[in-house]
């Protein structure tokens, strides 16, 4: 509950300094929170996978060639078929972001139908927020693509994705306890979204949910699968832990603004970036989850 205050505090009074933020301190905040807490929590993967997969120290630079690898075939898809990267990069974050906010608060035995719905409140929150951004993000999809995309492409996606939204939140209403005790807080969670992605620039829209409603969770799961517990000493091995990692993506962030100094064109090689690392983080979470259900049901 602690955490659920905090986040909903921490939301309102970044919607309260969107009023006195330019939009190029909401980019510069944006920024740094993303290369901070954005990019720490996906830097203890290797950490993650060998406890996952019970390997052995000596494996952590297979396990290494293997990341990188995955992370260099994102970005080759990325240079030579940029709509096809897109487009997986969108469904795939869909359901990363859905199945981190859900994942304990369903109790549903239907795996179809519990990943189908992360799935959906995954993509109706970025399309949430691209709804109210339709030119930046317009202008940013050309940039990555070389294609300019009709606002239709935003607002169909957003308009059905919110129906089905709707249709499987009724359907999980009526089947699965836990939705039906959480489901009014949950659409308030929606309306504070809203209004944080109407108020503010797209990125610092972006970056406050991305940090304080998926960053910091997700932080805090990883600790707690790899330490026991969420506490100060536990946060300040996993910082350790992910630092030479964490290092290592700042420096290819540095590389990209140095080559791409444009503000405009930085910010389309940021997001791919984004994506060229989040991929084979997504399977190390998904991953990470399983093993949790696993170790709960022979704990029962």
């Amino acid at each position: 509950m602690k955490n659920q205050n905090f986040k909903i505090v921490i939301s309102f009074f970044c919607i309260w300094l969107t009023n006195y933020f330019s939009k190029e301190a909401q980019f510069i905040s944006a920024f740094i929170l993303i290369l901070s807490f954005g990019i720490l929590h996906g830097a203890n993967d290797l950490v993650l996978l060998n406890k996952i997969k019970n390997r052995q120290k000596e494996s952590t630079t297979v396990l290494l060639a293997k990341y990188v690898s995955a992370v260099l075939f994102v970005v080759v898809v990325f240079y030579f078929i940029p709509q096809v990267a897109l487009f997986s990069f969108i469904i795939i974050s869909s359901f990363h972001f859905g199945e981190q906010h859900w994942t304990r608060k369903l109790s549903l035995k239907n795996d179809f139908v519990k990943k189908t719905f992360q799935l959906v409140y995954g993509f109706f929150i970025l399309f949430l927020l691209f709804y109210f951004h339709q030119t930046d993000v317009t202008d940013i999809v050309f940039r990555i693509i070389n294609f300019r995309i009709s606002k239709s492409l935003i607002e169909i996606p957003f308009y059905v994705s919110g129906i089905l939204l709707f249709l499987l939140g009724i359907y999980l209403y009526f089947k699965d306890f836990r939705f039906k005790v959480k489901v009014i807080l949950e659409v308030f969670y929606l309306i504070v979204f809203a209004i944080i992605f109407k108020t503010a620039a797209l990125l610092w829209g972006f970056a406050i949910y991305f940090i304080f409603w998926h960053s910091i969770p997700s932080m805090i799961d990883q600790a707690q699968y790899l330490y026991g517990s969420w506490n100060r000493d536990n946060f300040i091995k996993y910082c350790k832990s992910a630092f030479w990692f964490w290092l290592i993506s700042l420096f290819g962030i540095a590389i990209l603004y140095f080559v791409f100094k444009d503000e405009k064109l930085f910010e389309a090689m940021f997001f791919a970036f984004l994506a060229a690392i989040t991929v084979p983080h997504v399977w190390v979470i998904i991953s990470m989850f399983g093993k949790k259900k696993e170790s709960n049901i022979l704990e029962r």
